[in-house]
């Protein structure tokens, strides 16, 4: 097997299952070595809990990476998550244009809007400086609001398939070289995932869980990229991490009071043989 080496670059909740604490052992179950560079360290997730105690480690992310380029670390892929400041996003770009491998892969994860409007935290200008991220994608996977943003376009919850092809298209016009785009509906009661790998669009669907759950989006791009990085096609990997969610989520629902989170653990082995048989 060939062992890859992934550097995912995001926060640190330590209690509600996203960011790292469920990137880190996602694609370590995937079969890659994978290094993490945290951003911030926050007691619990924003989304349910009041009171969290938070540590902003910006500062740091140009130190490791100094270090990391004294010593020769270099990764086969890097994976982006929630990055808490422009700043932030400035240091990301920087690591992945000095510590990644002639055939390494950015996956950008632009974490920043759902539902039709931006987190709080964020504003124009962090959109602004998100696209020039999105320039450095081998793979950008946002949801339909983030895609909005960084298009310029309309944010709708109606729409048919000229309206994702205008998203695609923009973000490809960002300079992403392929595009995953997750929570797309063209159907009441179904949901999918829309990938334009180079040329070729392809769509998958499934059943929609009305119930979401916080993290999902972290537990996706995680499981997607360790896909990816044991050679699965972006559209393998997206249906994988698709089906994988949804076993996460129906999973979790028989789980008396885990609304904070998926339970992605006990279902960690259904991934596993998936990639395996793909």
């Amino acid at each position: 097997m060939d062992y890859k080496k992934v550097l995912t670059i995001q926060d640190i909740s330590c209690v509600g299952q996203c960011s790292l604490t469920v990137a880190l052992p996602i694609i370590s179950a995937c079969g890659a070595e994978t290094a993490v560079l945290p951003s911030a360290v926050l007691s619990t997730h924003t989304m349910g809990f009041t009171g969290y105690t938070f540590r902003d480690l910006t500062e740091d992310m140009p130190k490791i990476m100094q270090h990391w380029e004294k010593e020769n670390v270099r990764f086969d892929a890097v994976y982006t998550g929630y990055l808490g400041s422009t700043e932030q996003i400035g240091y990301v770009s920087d690591i992945i244009a000095r510590l990644s491998r002639e055939s390494a892969y950015a996956v950008i994860d632009p974490a920043m809007a759902d539902n039709g409007k931006l987190y709080p935290a964020f504003d124009e200008a962090y959109v602004a400086q998100m696209k020039t991220l999105v320039a450095c994608a081998d793979y950008v996977l946002p949801n339909i609001t983030e895609a909005c943003f960084l298009t310029d376009e309309e944010y709708k919850t109606e729409y048919d398939r000229s309206y994702i092809e205008r998203l695609v298209s923009g973000l490809i016009s960002l300079g992403a070289k392929n595009v995953v785009l997750t929570g797309v509906s063209f159907e009441k009661g179904k949901t999918g995932v829309w990938v334009q790998e180079g040329n070729e669009a392809r769509y998958y669907e499934h059943d929609q869980i009305l119930k979401g759950r916080h993290g999902t989006g972290d537990i996706y791009a995680s499981a997607f990229t360790g896909a990816l990085v044991r050679g699965k096609s972006a559209f393998e990997s997206a249906k994988i991490a698709a089906d994988y969610v949804v076993e996460c989520i129906r999973f979790s629902e028989n789980i008396p009071n885990h609304e904070y989170g998926a339970a992605f653990e006990p279902v960690l082995g259904k991934l596993i043989r998936a990639i395996e048989t793909a």
